[in-house]
């Protein structure tokens, strides 16, 4: 037999291979819910595509887990959205984190405030944070697993609801309990707390009255824009755990 006809079977063998290994690469992150109560999952791409049918939709039952395949390159946030009721046709809303009034996000953020989980995977190593700059609605930490580097958790992992400021509490329907807390930004819309205008630069827009008490209950997590000495972690290789309501 000819030996190249041998050779074309095992050269389109480790084509298919390659391609094979090439799809299958990516970082897992996988959420779990430690709340007492049920959380729908928002995941809102900022580079690369969607990874779940129509920018996902889901409900996480408590004590129960989901694995996000995130792809190379991809970075984007989540964040959890609760009190939700939707119909058959995915319409309705949440108390907190809704977004557009849809069980599917489609590319939209959540509105705020939302306790933001935000990642972007990197090639030489993967850049991650929680964020507290639009708001708090639920408890959250981002933990890498089997990485390499620092590799440190982000999160807040304490319940900002039964601390938050006056003028910032958001309250439930029959208004008897608080179900998120806005930031300062959000509350005011001034420049001063959101970093804009002559406060748009990490020189001149420093810690407020209201990100201090955000940055004492919450050290692993952004109080405002311009926080990231102790606010961004990095890590390279690993898989990743998002936990909503960690204290539980």
């Amino acid at each position: 037999m000819d030996p190249l006809r041998l050779l074309i079977p095992l050269v389109f063998v480790a084509l298919l291979a390659l391609h094979i290994s090439v799809e299958a690469s990516g970082t897992t992150m996988t959420l779990h819910n430690k709340c007492s109560h049920t959380v729908w999952p928002g995941i809102q791409p900022s580079a690369g595509r969607q990874i779940l049918e129509k920018g996902g939709g889901f409900k996480l039952l408590p004590n129960s887990s989901y694995n996000l395949e995130l792809p190379d390159g991809w970075s984007g946030r989540v964040w959890g959205r609760h009190g939700c009721s939707f119909n058959s046709d995915g319409r309705g809303r949440c108390a907190t984190g809704d977004c557009g009034g849809s069980l599917f996000c489609n590319g939209l953020g959540g509105t705020p405030p939302a306790t933001l989980a935000e990642i972007t995977l990197g090639k030489e190593q993967d850049f991650y944070d929680v964020s507290l700059v639009d708001g708090y609605n639920l408890a959250i930490s981002l933990t890498p697993h089997r990485g390499s580097g620092k590799c440190s958790y982000a999160g807040c992992i304490s319940d900002l609801n039964t601390r938050c400021p006056m003028g910032l509490p958001v309250r439930s329907r029959n208004k008897k309990r608080v179900v998120a807390c806005k930031s300062a930004c959000y509350a005011f819309n001034s420049p001063r707390y959101c970093c804009t205008g002559s406060f748009g630069s990490p020189q001149s827009c420093k810690p407020t009255q209201y990100s201090r008490i955000f940055k004492a209950a919450c050290p692993k997590a952004y109080s405002y824009a311009y926080d990231d000495p102790t606010s961004i972690a990095t890590c390279t290789a690993a898989a990743y755990l998002l936990n909503f309501c960690p204290h539980l």
